[in-house]
């Protein structure tokens, strides 16, 4: 039976574009694709979300929220296997409303589940993620000739903020794996 979905998560509007590929089980719940999601991309999990799928959206229920005040699907009850087609279909995961990092998710293809892949696992990807609240794509952008010139009066400012490791071409397969190995106790075996 399938039952695994690959996925392909690319940050909308880089250029070149910064995406990721993952296979994630299809009982996978929105909340547990939200944490793959920032350890397959490299977020530090410090802001809001929400998938917008052909006009349902799936987050963060509110308690306070009046009882229909917000057309919301909870995402820590809403699986994948509730709401999505798996054929050939698209949604959007908005992470950090400030910045707006954007993302389009695409179902590649759903396969067999194999006995030696713990899952969740990053199959594939390019270029590093930007650093959190560096001002959206723009000032990403914006930030990237300054880590380039180390003349540049905000060098070593830029370089302190961002890590000395921080390099925007890195992608590390395995690091993210790691990582994922690491979480498995948020999402069930």
């Amino acid at each position: 039976m399938k039952e695994i979905v690959q996925l392909t998560i690319s940050l909308q509007h880089s250029n070149p574009l910064i995406w990721r590929t993952i296979l994630v089980k299809k009982e996978t719940t929105f909340f547990e694709l939200h944490q793959v999601i920032q350890i397959a991309m490299g977020w530090k999990n410090y802001h809001l979300f929400e998938f917008n799928l052909d006009g349902y959206r799936v987050g963060i229920i509110d308690e306070n929220d009046q009882p229909g005040c917000r057309l919301v699907f909870d995402a820590i009850k809403t699986r994948l296997a509730d709401i999505v087609s798996f054929e050939a279909d698209s949604f959007l995961y908005n992470y950090d409303f400030g910045d707006g990092w954007l993302h389009e998710i695409t179902i590649e293809q759903v396969i067999e589940k194999e006995e030696h892949i713990i899952y969740p696992t990053c199959v594939d990807g390019q270029l590093n993620c930007p650093p959190e609240d560096c001002g959206g794509l723009n000032g990403y952008y914006n930030m990237l000739p300054i880590l380039q010139d180390k003349e540049h009066p905000e060098y070593k400012e830029t370089k302190i903020w961002v890590g000395k490791k921080y390099n925007p071409e890195s992608f590390n397969k395995s690091k993210i794996n790691k990582r994922f190995g690491q979480m498995r106790k948020y999402i069930s075996g």
